[in-house]
């Protein structure tokens, strides 16, 4: 009988745009958890057979068999087996300068973590592949692993690509720049951002990009990023995190401007909204 768990490590791993860790499979127990925990590198798991459940952003997603979850560095994620039909599944875990980019072009960020790739099988056989060149390891190890990486990834760009032919036809070209404007900020939020740098980061005209994002979206390109930020910090601040932490997790580099930040958007300061939280929490496990 196959082993439920197995795991091969890069002996060398090098530096790049994108650089494999390690690879793994596991045939879970019913109920097996995950986390929480925070990563400082990639992780994908791809779901093989049964089902579970991944706790990600504030928000919990049911997954069965094809199915695939990301989780970003520096990100809190849980994720559970079912108790009656619990998953198995195969896990990469990467790194790579240009790893944020390559996943936001595929319209996956940590605010859509899930994907399916629509060939299954050839999803699975690529895990498979990954992990046994690992095991293997000797020279060009690092670098086959890579390219079978950007393999893996371009299953789930064939998914992108239906999902977005499927919805409506072909994108304008404004459409585009907004679209890919909008990953953008999903990735770069917890970095110091002017709209200066990310015009020239896009490669579009500052005031074409400002003009075109508030007339799809409602909003300037920063009050749509400053809106991330403090989604993300509601969640944070639920976790033993200090407020200057928080306030450096989302992009701020002074705290005490943060407090105001989150106050003018949610009428409330940061410990103030956390004591709120926390005393819904109690009464949540009370009841």
């Amino acid at each position: 009988m196959e082993d439920r768990f197995s795991i091969s490590v890069n002996p060398q791993p090098g530096k790049g745009e994108l650089v494999v860790l390690f690879s793994g499979r596991e045939r879970t127990m019913p109920g097996h958890n995950v986390g929480p925990k925070v990563p400082d590198y990639f992780l994908v798991h791809h779901v093989m057979s049964g089902k579970g459940t991944f706790q990600y952003m504030g928000k919990t997603y049911g997954l069965g068999k094809g199915d695939s979850f990301f989780i970003f560095p520096g990100e809190l994620s849980r994720y559970t087996a079912d108790k009656d039909d619990p998953w198995s599944y195969r896990w990469v875990g990467f790194r790579g300068d240009r790893a944020d980019e390559l996943l936001a072009g595929l319209d996956i960020t940590p605010f859509k973590p899930v994907a399916k790739p629509i060939r299954h099988n050839r999803a699975a056989v690529l895990f498979h592949q990954i992990q046994r060149l690992l095991s293997n390891g000797g020279p060009g190890c690092d670098m086959r692993s890579g390219g079978m990486m950007r393999m893996l990834l371009a299953e789930y760009e064939r998914e992108s690509t239906q999902r977005a032919e499927g919805s409506g036809g072909k994108q304008s070209p404004i459409e585009q720049q907004v679209e890919r404007t909008i990953r953008w900020l999903s990735v770069q939020y917890s970095q110091p951002i002017s709209i200066e740098e990310m015009s020239r980061s896009l490669g579009y005209n500052r005031t074409h990009l400002s003009k075109m994002f508030k007339q799809y979206t409602g909003m300037t390109p920063m009050h749509f990023l400053l809106k991330i930020r403090m989604e993300r910090a509601k969640l944070l601040l639920r976790e033993r995190l200090t407020v200057e932490q928080v306030a450096a997790s989302v992009g701020f580099t002074d705290p005490l401007y943060f407090s105001k930040q989150f106050k003018k958007w949610y009428d409330m300061s940061p410990t103030e909204y956390r004591l709120e939280a926390d005393g819904r929490t109690m009464y949540d496990c009370n009841d």
